[in-house]
């Protein structure tokens, strides 16, 4: 693909249901084909989470000639490989380098974003100057979209006057164009489409395509198409208003938008041929201006008012979607579930060797606002109060009695708000908010203290410590881990924290820091053989152990323990099912394993208990069913 050190090509690896969207990318000589043809295509290591893109999903397409990011399209495909063997390349005499593709079509026509708007947005993504990684995380999408929606292009003016107009055909892509390198380097972030144009000429687009069939005017490129009608009409009119006068000689064009933009192409249309094109020309008099200038006043007011609409309904729909999760919960509120239906009172409930409380998350068809509390014992789980709002990738710890659930976040967006939760009052307080929104983060308690460690924002991930002192009533910046970590494990054992694995923005870790508040300060701890993120750490027996999690690849089942003492890990016995995002809790010198995300991203409702000495085994406990994303915790009531 060109001469030169390639880097290696780099990818987030996010699970699909963390994955929000996906860039693709082109240049100047490839964005018609891949609007006409309304197919996207990566090369072929790309598919390791194009196979994740599912039809609504929202797209984007970065221009790599004139780093311009467009849309907004979403995929009206799933991910698949080739679905056009054929396409970019040479009048389709050889197979696609660029077989990761998917089918779009366009949800709103947007003038395209410059590199310094969307960067700031995207900034986690970047592992060079200029490559990006194309997984977007839904806090991306929903921020990317919402700048796009100030970017809207007005609909089509109609002017007083005859205009020139063209149409772009649709046809299936079976007649591909190519894309021929020579001498030029890929970006390693997209390794595929020609790269930016340079002066030595060695990129060359051949083949036909169905953009080769239209006469378009000259000066009419495809960024002037992203702009918005009424730019274009208003830049003339300034022309005209500078000269004094009209020419008769000076047509004034209008493009039409794609006709066929949000239809997908079927092998019916193959060998389809062009429309005609109309061109048409007429002067425009002095006498029209001031009409056409308040025409283009109207479209401006139209234009605000449409953006403006649209981020109301975004709100709204995002308000009533929590009170319905609100209502669900509370209508549950009183539920007791033995395998689904024992009721049972408070007093009966209780559970002297203590009781697990799980909070949100996941079930496999929704995701929850609910607190439940079960009984290992006795495979009984109650429904308490819910909290104020969904929340899943929070963090849970106790102090004092209460519960407190920490950050996380829902549809793409990340909370900075606490709530603490009470058994005897069954009801639940707002607490004071971090400093940052974040989710995939850790929190347990040191010296009545609740420290929340870590974790990230969908952009950034944070090395950041906050503590929380219930005297001073705020939370307080302390001391910083060594390393970012989001969706780390972290865990209180004898006067000290530690925090556990991780991804930091670029890779998963295997590494481990210890905080000793009696120096105020973080130090470095004997890596685990394996890599993992979202995995438990658990202290049992005055030793830490690491469960499951994802080490880049795949879920693994493996556990491995380490010893303070002698501060190295050694291997445990694995788990029986591969999980990550599970709520582990130590009972009674048993460690739990319940639900969580398995291979293939199934959602698990199988709990494995571990003993020393006898490993890991299955149980028949039913009761919590399918759950993921939930933290957990043990209380013991007194």
């Amino acid at each position: 693909m060109g001469t030169g050190k390639k880097q290696q090509v780099s990818f987030r690896n996010l699970k699909p249901t963390m994955l929000g969207g996906v860039i693709f990318g082109c240049t100047d000589d490839t964005i018609n084909e891949c609007l006409t043809k309304q197919l996207f295509g990566l090369p072929p290591q790309h598919f390791v989470y194009v196979k994740n893109i599912h039809p609504g999903l929202p797209l984007f397409l970065f221009n790599y000639s004139k780093r311009k990011l467009h849309g907004i399209f979403e995929a009206a495909s799933h991910g698949q490989m080739n679905i056009n063997p054929y396409g970019w390349t040479k009048d389709g005499s050889k197979r696609t380098s660029y077989p990761a593709q998917v089918q779009i079509c366009v949800k709103k026509n947007c003038r395209p974003l410059l590199e310094s708007q969307f960067m700031p947005i995207i900034k986690g993504n970047y592992y060079t100057q200029s490559h990006f990684r194309f997984e977007l995380d839904h806090v991306q999408v929903s921020k990317l979209i919402a700048l796009f929606l100030t970017q809207v292009v007005a609909p089509s003016a109609k002017m007083p006057r005859t205009t020139l107009t063209f149409q772009i055909v649709d046809q299936p892509p079976s007649e591909p164009r190519t894309i021929e390198e020579g001498g030029n380097i890929l970006s390693d972030a997209y390794v595929g489409l020609t790269p930016c144009n340079k002066s030595d000429g060695n990129s060359v687009l051949t083949g036909p395509s169905c953009v080769d069939d239209i006469r378009q005017p000259n000066g009419v490129d495809i960024e002037a198409m992203g702009k918005s009608e009424m730019e274009l009409i208003y830049e003339k009119l300034q022309k005209l208003a500078v000269n004094g006068e009209a020419s008769d000689s000076d047509p004034v064009y209008e493009v039409q938008e794609f006709g066929n933009a949000n239809k997908m192409h079927d092998d019916s249309q193959e060998g389809s041929v062009p429309q005609e094109e109309n061109m048409k020309e007429s002067s425009l008099l002095p006498s029209d201006l001031q009409s056409i200038i308040a025409e283009l006043q109207e479209l401006k007011a139209f234009k605000k008012e449409s953006i403006e609409n649209q981020l109301m309904l975004i709100s709204e729909i995002q308000q009533l979607q929590d009170r319905c999760t609100r209502l669900e919960a509370l209508s549950n509120q009183s539920e007791t579930f033995s395998h689904g239906t024992t009721e049972l009172s408070s007093e009966q409930h209780l559970d002297p060797d203590g009781l697990i409380y799980l909070v949100g998350g996941y079930d496999g068809e929704s995701w929850l606002a609910s607190l439940n509390s079960y009984s290992a014992s006795k495979d009984i789980i109650k429904s308490l109060r819910p909290m104020s709002t969904v929340r899943s990738y929070a963090s849970l710890t106790t102090l004092n009695g209460d519960l407190f659930v920490i950050g996380g976040g829902n549809a793409g967006l990340w909370y900075n708000t606490v709530e603490s939760y009470n058994p005897v009052n069954n009801d639940w307080t707002s607490l004071p908010c971090l400093n940052e929104q974040k989710g995939g983060l850790a929190a347990t308690t040191l010296n009545d203290k609740i420290f929340a460690i870590g974790g990230g924002d969908g952009i950034h991930c944070f090395s950041d410590v906050e503590m929380f002192d219930v005297d001073v009533g705020r939370w307080i910046s302390a001391r910083s881990m060594l390393q970012k970590r989001f969706d780390l494990a972290a865990v209180e054992l004898h006067g000290a924290i530690y925090a556990v694995g991780g991804y930091d923005g670029k890779e998963y870790l295997s590494s481990a820091e210890r905080f000793d508040p009696r120096e105020h300060s973080w130090s470095r701890l004997e890596g685990m053989s394996s890599k993992r993120a979202c995995h438990s750490l658990i202290a049992l027996n005055e030793k830490l152990y690491a469960i499951g999690g994802f080490d880049g690849s795949t879920m693994v089942a493996s556990v491995e323990v380490f010893d303070p003492r002698r501060g190295s890990w050694m291997s445990e016995a694995p788990l029986n099912h591969s999980r990550g995002y599970s709520a582990a809790i130590a009972l009674n010198d048993s460690i739990y394993a319940i639900g969580g995300m398995g291979e293939n991203d199934n959602i698990l409702d199988k709990v494995e208990r571990y003993q020393e000495g006898l490993g890991w085994q299955v149980t028949n406990l039913k009761a919590v069913g399918k759950r993921c994303f939930a933290p957990a915790v043990v209380m013991h009531m007194h």
